[in-house]
């Protein structure tokens, strides 16, 4: 198969600063005289790792070649949809006229701040087609749960008190904890065998007391749940809202109507769909869409026109009128939706692409591994591509296997065992950002683990480190240079 590039290059095992020969440290003379807690600063820590600047900097240069990162190739993350950020997105947002605004200036003062925020949220709001959108979530699981306290807060002013929300089996795993955080109940709802919500099942869990349902679309299993017009009807029967994970957009920007759909609330994950950094614990930043409906108990300090005949007037805050109250304070992670921004500009009126490309390059990955691998479902598929470990059982592999041979081949793994309903799940998203080079080295790097699987049971070979106990390492971390 082709050369696979990339930018690692091990060359030695890489020990912890803690395991490098230490310099003698030098032994100050204190003062007597000295303050207890400043001289006992100032004591050299006899166990601390002493190093001069060279070995430093090959140290962390050496573990940088060792990891895989964007630069180096596809990152196939299922779910999480790891695209390419431009670097464009980073230059506006450390521009000096941004950077350093303090959230306390007076309004007057950040009516840049605020026109941005106004026209993300109005760029969202079409390519979504709901009326309403904000910015307020901190991120994307932080938009499940104002969605759930704004459904609560729906069904008080109703004067009707109901505690249960239905999750189907394909959603997303924050979507249950979500709504147990706002005093939900919840149940669960299966799939058919075709990986598409259980309508017969849905039916007999509907009454007055269910408050929402909560339904990813498409669903972890990459797929468009068709029945989601027959859904809304049946919601609509006992009162209850429709609420879409709207974590897979991905597979729908631009291409889809939220309304027409009969979504009450959608909440967005940025750095998926809108270019923005993913992972680290943050810093994270999420948007929320809403029906005509669910507007009035949208949380405080939404952003609008002082006229909306007049742009020239600026822009202020305002309070929905039966809003559920703070959520957070200032702008929000304000440098994430000027990214955000600046992606959405750059794309323009062409934004539907992201979804038309995205949902090619993910059937381009199916029909070339289905071969080989196995389908978790015959429907189409969206954004990504999941498969079981079926296929793979054959040679004696299994998902793990795989993953870890992939790293061999200079790729990162896809996801694993996720969604759980698949057995030995393997979830491939190439994003829109792929080039079919790169996605046919792939396709060749799982080709050859298929037909030379033997050589790939003992999992990945030519990485920084092997034959790693995972289990032992979740279990016993090392956390800190000393332990």
């Amino acid at each position: 198969m082709p050369t696979k590039h990339t930018t690692r290059q091990v060359v030695r095992k890489e020990v912890l600063l803690s395991e490098y020969r230490t310099h003698e440290a030098e032994k100050a003379d204190f003062s007597s005289s000295e303050h207890p807690l400043l001289k006992k600063a100032r004591e050299p820590e006899s166990a601390f790792p002493h190093l001069s600047e060279v070995e430093l900097m090959r140290h962390y240069h050496r573990l940088g070649k060792s990891n895989y990162s964007w630069d180096d190739g596809l990152y196939p993350l299922g779910s999480c949809t790891m695209k390419y950020n431009p670097l464009i997105n980073e230059r506006v947002a450390a521009h000096g006229a941004v950077q350093n605004l303090h959230p306390t200036l007076p309004l007057e003062h950040t009516q840049a701040v605020l026109r941005i925020i106004f026209e993300t949220e109005s760029m969202l709001k079409t390519l979504l087609d709901l009326p309403g959108v904000t910015l307020q979530p901190a991120a994307g699981a932080h938009g499940e749960l104002i969605g759930v306290l704004m459904v609560q807060k729906y069904f008080e002013a109703k004067g009707e008190k109901r505690e249960t929300i239905i999750i189907p089996e394909s959603a997303h795993g924050t979507n249950p904890a979500s709504a147990a955080m706002a005093g939900f109940k919840t149940v669960k709802v299966g799939a058919r065998e075709n990986g598409l919500t259980n309508l017969e099942e849905l039916e007999k869990l509907l009454s007055p007391d269910i408050a929402a349902l909560m339904i990813t679309n498409p669903n972890t299993l990459g797929i468009f749940e068709v029945d989601i017009a027959r859904i809304k009807a049946m919601l609509d029967k006992v009162g209850a809202l429709l609420y879409i994970d709207g974590a897979n957009l991905n597979a729908l920007v631009g291409k889809i109507s939220f309304t027409a759909m009969g979504a009450d609330l959608t909440q967005l994950n940025l750095h998926k769909t809108f270019s923005t950094p993913h992972g680290g614990g943050g810093p994270g930043q999420g948007a929320l869409g809403v029906s005509e409906r669910m507007l009035p108990f949208l949380p405080k300090e939404q952003v609008r026109l002082k006229d909306p005949t007049n742009r020239e007037k600026g822009y202020e805050f305002f309070n929905p009128t039966q809003t559920i109250g703070q959520v957070k304070s200032w702008y929000g992670q304000f440098g994430n939706i000027l990214r955000a921004w600046t992606y959405l500009k750059t794309w323009g009126s062409d934004a539907h692409r992201i979804a038309e490309t995205a949902v090619m390059n993910a059937n381009y990955l199916r029909v070339k591994l289905k071969d080989i691998l196995t389908l978790a479902s015959e429907n189409p598929s969206m954004h990504e591509v999941v498969f079981s470990q079926d296929g793979l059982e054959k040679r004696g592999l299994t998902t793990a296997n795989l993953a870890k041979a992939l790293l061999d081949y200079g790729f990162y793994a896809p996801t694993i065992y996720f969604p759980l309903n698949v057995h030995g799940a393997i979830m491939i998203e190439p994003t829109e950002t792929e080039s079919k080079a790169e996605m046919d080295l792939f396709i060749e790097a799982v080709h050859a683990i298929y037909e030379n699987a033997d050589q790939h049971k003992a999992g990945a070979q030519k990485t920084f480190v092997t034959q790693i106990d995972e289990t032992g390492a979740a279990r016993n971390p090392v956390l800190s240079w000393g332990s």
